[in-house]
C-alpha cells in the first residue's frame, strides 16, 4: 500500500480515401485492404466532450464556490476529452443537441452532472481499453464534483450491482489483485483510524468500511470465478506517518481511498470484459466520491480531483 488542443492530425477519411484510389492505379487493385473497414460514424465520446464544455461553461455562470470547482472539473474533462477526439479524428455530425451553456441553479447544476457520469459508465463496458480508463475516470470526476455541494447531488452510492464477468486473462488477474490488495488495507485503515476520530466521523466510517467490505468480497468471487486464488490481507498496513491524532487519521483514509481510485482505474485499463468493467467503474466512482468527502474535511484543495486515477 502507498501512502505517499494539440494540432489536429490529418483528416483520416481524406487520408484512406487517397490511398483507396491511388493505390489501385499504380498497381492494378481493385480495393485496399483494410478502407473499406473504416468507421465513418461520430464519435462516441462527442456527446460527453459537448456535455462537459457546456457544463464547464454553465458553473462558471452560476458562480459561487462549489460552482467554480465544478467547472474546472468539467473543463479538464473537455480538455481530456477533447484531446482523444481530435486523436481518433472521425467525422463530426452536421447538427448536434447540446446542452445550453446556462443553468437555473446549483441543482440543475447537480442534475447535469448526474446525468454526465450516468451516460459515460453506460459507455465504459464497450469501449477500447485506452478509453475505458479515460472515460471511467471522468464518470468518476462528475460524481467528487457532485459531492462538493449537497444541492449538487452529494451522496455515497450503495453496494456494487451485477458483480460476474467471464473469463479473465492474466492482465485482469493481476489488476484484480492489485485492486483486492488496495481493498484489504483500506479495510484495516477504517478499522483503525476509529480510535483517532470522534464521534460525528462513525457514518462515515461505517459506511467506507462496509463499502471497502462490499468490494473485497466481489474481488475474492471474481477471482475464485476465474479459477485464482484471491490474495490474503497482510497483517497490518502503514502509511508515510504515524497515525496520532485526528488529523493523521484523516491523511491515512485519503491515501487508502485514492490508492484503492488508482489500482480499480487500472482494471479498467487491463480487461476487455464488460461485466469486470462495470464493477471497476462502480468502484471507481464509490471511491472518488467518498475520497472527495474525507478531503474536503481535511480542507485539502482540490477536493474533487477530475480524473480520478489518471494522475
Amino acid at each position: 500500500m502507498t501512502f505517499r488542443r494539440p494540432v489536429s492530425p490529418p483528416n483520416r477519411r481524406a487520408v484512406l480515401r487517397g490511398l483507396a484510389l491511388a493505390v489501385p492505379a499504380a498497381v492494378g487493385l481493385g480495393t485496399v485492404a483494410g478502407c473499406t473497414d473504416y468507421d465513418d460514424s461520430p464519435d462516441a465520446l462527442l456527446p460527453l466532450l459537448d456535455a462537459a464544455e457546456a457544463d464547464a461553461q454553465a458553473a462558471r455562470a452560476l458562480g459561487g464556490s462549489g460552482a467554480e470547482q465544478v467547472a474546472a472539473v468539467r473543463s479538464a474533462h473537455a480538455t481530456a476529452l477533447r484531446r482523444e477526439v481530435d486523436r481518433l479524428n472521425r467525422p463530426r455530425p452536421t447538427a448536434t443537441s447540446a446542452q445550453p451553456a446556462t443553468v437555473a441553479g446549483a441543482a440543475e447544476l447537480g442534475q447535469r452532472l448526474g446525468d454526465a457520469r450516468t451516460h459515460a459508465a453506460r459507455l465504459v463496458p464497450e469501449l477500447p481499453a485506452y478509453r475505458a480508463g479515460l472515460v471511467g475516470a471522468v464518470a468518476a470526476g462528475c460524481a467528487a464534483a457532485q459531492q462538493l455541494d449537497e444541492a449538487f447531488g452529494a451522496g455515497q452510492p450503495g453496494p456494487l450491482q451485477r458483480v460476474s464477468a467471464g473469463p479473465l486473462d492474466e492482465a485482469a488477474v493481476g489488476a484484480l489483485q492489485q485492486a483486492l490488495a488496495g481493498e484489504h488495507a483500506a479495510e484495516w485503515v477504517y478499522t483503525t483510524v476509529t480510535a483517532f476520530l470522534p464521534d460525528s466521523y462513525d457514518n462515515g466510517l461505517t459506511g467506507g468500511g462496509e463499502a471497502h467490505r462490499d468490494r473485497r468480497l466481489a474481488c475474492e468471487t471474481l477471482l475464485r470465478a476465474a479459477g485464482v486464488t484471491p490474495r490474503a490481507a497482510e497483517p497490518a498496513y502503514s502509511g508515510e506517518d504515524p497515525v496520532s491524532d485526528q488529523d493523521s487519521a484523516v491523511r491515512l483514509v485519503i491515501d487508502a481511498e485514492t490508492d484503492a481510485i488508482g489500482a480499480w482505474h487500472g482494471v479498467l485499463e487491463r480487461t476487455e470484459d464488460p461485466g469486470l468493467r462495470d464493477v471497476a467503474t462502480q468502484a471507481l466512482v464509490g471511491s472518488a466520491t467518498r475520497c472527495t468527502s474525507w478531503r474536503l474535511d481535511a480542507g485539502r484543495t482540490p477536493a474533487a480531483i477530475a480524473l480520478p486515477g489518471r494522475g
